[in-house]
C-alpha cells in the first residue's frame, strides 16, 4: 500500500506497526525514525503541498486532528477525493485504539492488536506504581510561552502525569489545551515545571524565558530547582513514544519507586 503521513505522530504509529516501508512521503516535521528521512517532504503539517501529494497517487493518507489547524488539510483531501484516515486521540487509550484502527486499515490488524495490548499493559504497570506513590507532586507543563498554553484535563499529558506518580497542574480544566495567564500558574504554585514547546527544537527552549517572569523565583518548582526542559517528541505527540517520556518523567520525580520498571523493547528499538 502506498501510504502518506502528514503529521509526526501518525508517522510514529505507522512505524510501531512496522509499516514505515510502505510510506512514500511525509510532512516536514516527521523526524523519526531515521530510516525514512530520505522520503519526499510535503511541507509543514499545517501547510501540506496538496498538489504534490495528489500527484503521488497515495492509496491512503493518514491525517490527525490532534494537530490544531489540520482541518484545512482534511477538507482538501475530501474535496480531491483522496483516500484518507483521520485520527484524533486525546488519551492513552485512544492511542491504543488508533493502533488498532490503523492496523485494520492497512491490513495488519493481528500485529496491531499485539502492539496495542502491549501498550495498554505497560500503561497499566505504570499506573499501579503511580497510585502507590504517597506523595504526588503537581506538574506544570508549558506547551507554548506567549500566550501560555498548557494541557488540560482532556489530554494525554494528564494521564502521563498520573501514571508517573504526579498530577497535571491544570487537570481540573476540562479542555485538551488551555490558554492561561502566568498569574494563574503562580497561584497554583506547581512542584515541578516542564517546558516542552511544540515545534521548537530542544536546544532552542530557554528556561530563562520562564525565570524572567514576575514572581517566578517564588514558585516552589523554582525554589527547589525543579525546572526542566523536556523533549517535545516524547510528550507532545500522541504515539507510543509517550511511554518513553512517561517513564523518564516517573524516574525523575519518583526514582526509587520506578527503578525496576523497563520499557518494552519495541518502544525504543528503532
Amino acid at each position: 500500500m502506498k501510504i502518506i503521513s502528514i503529521c509526526p505522530s501518525n508517522t510514529e504509529l505507522l512505524t510501531y506497526l512496522q509499516l514505515e516501508h510502505q510510506l512514500i512521503a511525509i510532512d516536514d516535521f516527521s523526524d523519526w525514525p531515521s530510516s525514512i528521512q530520505h522520503l519526499p517532504r510535503l511541507g509543514p503539517d499545517l501547510s501540506i503541498n496538496m498538489d504534490l501529494l495528489e500527484s503521488m497517487e497515495p492509496e491512503l493518507v493518514i491525517a490527525s486532528l490532534s494537530v490544531p489547524g489540520m482541518e484545512k488539510n482534511i477538507e482538501e483531501l475530501e474535496r480531491r477525493k483522496i483516500p484518507h484516515l483521520v485520527l484524533n486521540p486525546n488519551s492513552l487509550q485512544e492511542i491504543a485504539d488508533d493502533l488498532r484502527i490503523l492496523g485494520k486499515a492497512c491490513g495488519v490488524l493481528e500485529h496491531a492488536e499485539i502492539r496495542a495490548a502491549e501498550f495498554e499493559s505497560f500503561v497499566s504497570s505504570m499506573k499501579k506504581i503511580g497510585e502507590s506513590c504517597e506523595i504526588k507532586p503537581s506538574l506544570y507543563w508549558e506547551w507554548w510561552p506567549n500566550p501560555i498554553f498548557t494541557p488540560g484535563g482532556i489530554n494525554w499529558l494528564t494521564e502521563v502525569s498520573e501514571i508517573a506518580g504526579g498530577v497535571n497542574l491544570f487537570a481540573d480544566v476540562e479542555l485538551a489545551s488551555v490558554q492561561t495567564e502566568w498569574n494563574d500558574v503562580l497561584k497554583r504554585n506547581p512542584d515541578y515545571a516542564f517546558l516542552a514547546w511544540v515545534g521548537v527544537q530542544h536546544h532552542r527552549i530557554k528556561p530563562g524565558h520562564l525565570l524572567k517572569r514576575p514572581g517566578a523565583s517564588e514558585m516552589t518548582a523554582i525554589k527547589l530547582d525543579r525546572l526542566h526542559v523536556m523533549e517535545e517528541w516524547l510528550y507532545c505527540r500522541p504515539s507510543p513514544r509517550l511511554l518513553e517520556g512517561a517513564l523518564k518523567l516517573a524516574t525523575l520525580i519518583h526514582p526509587i519507586e520506578y527503578e525496576s520498571l523497563a520499557l518494552p523493547e519495541w518502544i525504543i528499538e528503532k
